[in-house]
């Protein structure tokens, strides 16, 4: 075998086994969409694959054309990658988001398929904290509306309410990559901090830890959302909750648009309970820029517009130059690894397996990956026993087990037959060999 080692052995294909060849990086197919940062799209050129890139997100109909010859897919928030679109996904390997959620994606589905999921959980968490702060100032100080007066023409100098963050409490729903950071510079700006988690933290510089949200939310002056998307986070600041809040509090929400109910945030600043409040997430978000966030897509949408002291903003908190190319460094460089070396570090669907990377000098050997049902039975030793496995690593995650095993001094017959082996077994998800 003269190929070497990173390049990428095709998977044999869900369903019936087909002819091994020897792929070279150029047969890999790639769409990204919804205009992927630059950093992420030439480090996947660089590999030599094949790669289309879009601006924008696809409607499901376009997409499932497009995504029937591809074997990796990136994209961002907007793009629903849902069942009936993976089912077409014939050839697909992994998808890459270049975000932090991947609730965009059916990642059951993907799994049962033997299709990797990564994204990047932390890489814009800095941006995402800056923009909170700057947040907490405006609305303290009343700046948006000042703002807008002065855009009209309106000289309004006013004090009233109208307040130094200094000193004041920032209760911080989820205390992750995001809401740490958070913490860290909301505290040098003077401000206490506490924090609410479902699992117990430990607490950067003077922050502390309260047991149950109804406690942050009664002791805060600010409060701010750092938590996914979740059936038990889903409108978890509704009206119950912002009774809690104290009178003239303020509430953020840079995580999901699920979390807040709007109609009854709405009520609660009618009412002065909420002196200000700042949105960068909502429950129905547009497809693309554009005059699409009115009353059609969300029926709150004029009452919403219509409050003072109210930030809103277009899911922007982690659009900065330097959090997308974090982003699109890390996603890339976490599919290159899978394609070329079956490598699952970073998955959110499958077992994470690592095997140190086949050297030039290792030129007689392959590396087998083996997606299957964690079923009993699976007799892959009996397939494998006959060949000088140099090293081996096997892990599961739920129903999904995934293994990775380097052979050498292996001929290219020998590897067709350990795929057609492998692609027999009634619990075999998916193939690959790479040689």
């Amino acid at each position: 075998m003269t190929s070497p080692p990173s390049s990428f052995g095709g998977p044999t294909p869900r369903g019936a086994p087909k002819h091994l060849k020897p792929f070279n990086t150029q047969d890999i197919k790639i769409l990204l969409l919804e205009n992927i940062n630059q950093a992420g799209q030439e480090t996947l050129k660089g590999q030599g694959y094949q790669v289309e890139t879009l601006k924008t997100s696809l409607p499901e109909d376009q997409l499932i054309e497009k995504i029937r010859d591809v074997h990796v897919i990136g994209i961002r928030s907007k793009t629903k990658l849902t069942e009936r679109i993976l089912s077409e996904a014939k050839n697909l390997l992994v998808v890459g988001c270049f975000c932090i959620g991947t609730n965009q994606v059916d990642l059951d589905y993907a799994a049962r398929h033997g299709i990797a999921v990564f994204n990047s959980p932390f890489a814009n968490s800095r941006s995402v904290a800056e923009l909170v702060i700057a947040e907490i100032i405006v609305l303290a100080r009343q700046l948006g509306d000042r703002s807008n007066e002065m855009h009209r023409g309106t000289w309004n100098k006013v004090s009233a309410k109208c307040w130094e963050v200094r000193g004041k409490t920032l209760g911080i729903v989820g205390y992750g990559h995001i809401g740490s950071q958070l913490s860290v510079l909301a505290e040098a700006m003077g401000m206490n901090v506490i924090y609410y988690d479902v699992v117990t933290l430990m607490a950067l510089g003077t922050s502390r830890q309260v047991p149950t949200l109804d406690d942050l939310l009664e002791e805060a002056d600010f409060v701010t959302l750092h938590v996914p998307d979740l059936p038990e986070t889903r409108s978890m600041i509704s009206t119950a909750q912002l009774d809690l809040m104290k009178d003239g509090s303020y509430l953020i929400n840079a995580s999901r648009g699920s979390v807040v109910d709007i109609a009854a945030l709405i009520n609660a600043m009618r009412s002065g309970k909420i002196a200000g409040a700042a949105l960068d997430v909502y429950p129905n978000e547009p497809a693309a820029n554009g005059d699409y966030f009115n009353n059609d897509l969300n029926r709150w949408g004029e009452d919403l517009r219509s409050l003072k002291n109210l930030i809103l903003t277009p899911h922007i908190g982690g659009s900065t130059e330097e959090a997308q190319r974090a982003i699109g460094l890390e996603v890339a460089d976490a599919l290159v690894r899978y394609i070329n070396q079956g490598i699952t570090l970073g998955s959110v669907n499958l077992p994470e397996a690592q095997l140190r990377s086949l050297t030039l000098d290792e030129q007689d050997h392959a590396r087998v990956i083996y997606i299957h049902r964690n079923v009993p039975g699976v007799l892959l030793n009996e397939i494998l026993g006959g060949h000088n496995v140099d090293k081996q690593i096997s892990d599961s995650r739920g129903d999904i087990a995934y293994l990775m095993a380097d052979i050498s001094n292996v001929r290219f017959s020998e590897i067709k037959d350990i795929s057609d082996s492998l692609q027999a077994l009634s619990s075999c998800i998916l193939t690959r060999v790479l040689y």
